[in-house]
């Protein structure tokens, strides 16, 4: 097998890693989580940790199946979303030498992960064995209607169609397919972003029962921790409470947008937690100048956008920090 690049994908996120190498606190705007999650009081059970975990993961789809009105039979679970992007891929890729879509700028572990398992790019969507789209989309925040997204299902006839939904709890969940059960559709979610719990490594996906069934054989066992799955048990019990984080971080980003307007930035508008903020320059010396004040942004050139950074909603006294430091860096 030939690998894509022989070089894994770049990710935001590396606050732990910058604390660690300069041993000096770090604000981490690379990295898009909730802001202000839900207070989620959970423990594992110590008998747990003594046993495997159910490797069917019963009680937690029962959960999920409750919170979202879907059949258990019809729910997958994997160490985070990207887990389940690659078991996606290995189902419907893997050998067949069949093309997959993406639209870019987009998530990179994508196209990755389908090149990983043999597929080839393809030129246009229509036709494609598997298409990928992310809603809202990252780096760019926008997000797609729902009755947009139905119909790429009615006219594209993609073999499958994987919406990868990790950011829109935090958008609005009104334009998710969650609810849709065609036999060529598959939905991602993840509750990193929405509980701000990258640590924890969760995701979750609806499909149609035999896609389920093929996924869930496919990945490893035993991927979703016993730490993990305590947590995600006790987090679904708070899921109604993402409403109130939307509606803070609806008015973070448009304080975030209108203080860098000022500071002559431009950002594309976004539904999502975090923005795309066009530079009008190489944004590595930009991106340097900020990790040396402790603060890290997503330098957007993996994503082809050399002269935008990516930041993160976060607290008025979060961002408030970003552009106290930002200002001096621009000059």
């Amino acid at each position: 097998m030939v690998l894509p690049s022989g070089k894994k994908v770049i990710h935001g996120g590396s606050g732990k890693r910058e604390c660690e190498n300069t041993r000096k606190k770090v604000l981490d705007f690379s990295a898009s989580v909730n802001p202000y999650p839900p207070e989620v009081h959970w423990e594992c059970d110590p008998f747990f940790l003594t046993h495997y975990p159910d490797d069917s993961y019963t009680r937690l789809k029962d959960v999920i199946a409750r919170t979202f009105r879907r059949h258990p039979d019809e729910i997958c679970v994997g160490n985070g979303s990207i887990e389940l992007i690659r078991t996606c891929c290995k189902v419907v890729l893997a050998n067949k030498k069949v093309s997959f879509y993406v639209d870019n700028p987009t998530f990179g572990e994508y196209a990755y992960s389908a090149e990983l398992f043999g597929g080839k790019q393809a030129l246009r969507p229509e036709g494609a064995s598997l298409r990928f789209l992310c809603n809202p989309n990252n780096p760019t925040g926008a997000l797609r209607k729902r009755e947009e997204l139905l119909s790429v299902l009615d006219t594209e006839n993609p073999g499958l169609f994987c919406v990868d939904e990790a950011f829109i709890e935090l958008s609005d969940p009104g334009e998710s397919l969650v609810t849709d059960r065609r036999r060529n559709l598959l939905i991602l979610r993840s509750l990193t972003k929405c509980f701000s719990v990258p640590g924890i490594r969760f995701g979750y996906g609806f499909g149609s029962p035999d896609l389920i069934e093929a996924i869930e054989g496919a990945r490893l066992p035993w991927t979703v921790n016993s730490y993990a799955e305590a947590f995600a048990l006790q987090a679904f019990r708070h899921y109604d409470e993402l409403e109130q984080s939307r509606m803070r971080i609806v008015k973070e980003r448009a304080f975030l947008e209108d203080r860098l307007a000022s500071l002559g930035l431009s950002g594309m508008p976004s539904a999502a937690n975090f923005l795309l903020v066009e530079t009008g320059r190489n944004v590595q010396d930009l991106c340097g100048r900020l990790r040396a004040a402790g603060i890290l942004v997503r330098d957007c050139t993996s994503f082809g956008l050399p002269t935008k950074i990516r930041i993160a909603v976060r607290t008025r006294q979060e961002n408030e920090a970003l552009l106290e430091e930002l200002a001096p860096c621009l000059r």
